[in-house]
């Protein structure tokens, strides 16, 4: 074994070199990935994933990432009412790895040869872009028109990034921040409107509550002034129905008017004598409580034009 190694050992320097020979003849492209291969300095072609050759110490292989990448952007702006506003939107973006006939023109070339800071450059254009849209818009329009305004500077900045070889896959407005100050203003607002609209209703309720009650208490005294004049015609008619059968007995009208009001004059002490013991100043004969029936009669004769 010794004798074998020391036999090598000259041969070394050799193997060394041959090996690096070897591995710098291949190189491996990993999948959503592309390579740019350079001869000499210069272009010569894209390789895509996989295992590949290359021409030792004369080809330099460059790794394009083809994957989907997100970038959260910060941008400030001014809307038409003058408000300062902060608005951080979302990028979503991508190296076009459209196939192409011509190699030189794909835009795995453009994304590397064209464009040295992609990320600036895109930041660029969406800060031009919002604020040729935000001036535009009110406060409350900005929060309203939040994705027809994502939508517009996509498409403006989507065709500017694929001149350089990258795809926008969507931009989000994600946040809209207001100064503080003109937060709580806001806030005041809707709290006063909140308010206003809640005493409304309550006016509304106390009133609608009051019409009601109103409405109830007129119906409910129609009732009672119906039920009232309903009774005394009854007691009218009962009455008139036995003063007339008083007067078929053949007794004259004074005396059934008399005998009438008798009968009344005792209805009513046994209404009271029922409801138990109670204090009552009543004249002491029937003769003198008759006064008043009299002067009834006489009322109502004179009424009568007798």
């Amino acid at each position: 074994m010794f004798a074998l190694l020391v036999g090598i050992m000259p041969l070394l320097p050799l193997i060394i070199i041959a090996a690096a020979i070897i591995l710098s003849l291949a190189f491996v492209v990993r999948q959503q990935h592309a390579a740019i291969v350079e001869r000499l300095g210069k272009f010569s072609h894209i390789a895509y994933a996989g295992f590949h050759i290359k021409a030792p110490f004369i080809d330099t292989v460059h790794m394009v990432d083809l994957m989907t990448e997100e970038q959260r952007m910060t941008f400030d702006a001014k809307t038409s009412d003058n408000v300062t506003i902060e608005l951080e939107v979302s990028v979503q973006y991508h190296v076009d790895s459209t196939p192409s006939q011509d190699e030189s023109n794909s835009g795995i070339w453009r994304s590397y040869y064209t464009l040295k800071d992609p990320i600036a450059q895109m930041q660029d254009y969406l800060a031009d872009a919002l604020r040729s849209q935000i001036p535009m818009r009110s406060l409350d329009q900005v929060f309203g028109q939040k994705d027809e305004i994502a939508q517009s500077i996509d498409e403006i900045v989507a065709q500017k990034m694929l001149g350089y070889g990258y795809v926008l896959v969507t931009t989000l407005i994600t946040s809209i921040s207001l100064p503080r100050e003109v937060q709580e203003s806001m806030n005041h607002i809707i709290a006063s409107k909140n308010n206003l609209e809640s005493a409304k209703n309550d006016a509304n309720a106390a009133k609608a509550k009051t019409v009601i009650a109103a409405q109830a208490r007129a119906e409910a005294m129609a009732a009672e002034g119906k039920g009232i004049a309903d009774q005394r015609v009854a007691i009218a008619r009962g009455i008139k129905d036995s003063i007339d059968t008083i007067k078929e007995t053949g007794v004259s009208e004074e005396q059934a008017d008399r005998l009438f009001e008798f009968t009344q004059w005792v209805d009513m002490m046994s209404q009271f004598a029922q409801k138990g013991p109670s204090t009552v100043v009543l004249p002491s004969g029937f003769e003198e409580s008759a006064s008043s029936f009299d002067q009834f009669i006489t009322a109502k004769k004179a009424t009568l034009g007798e």
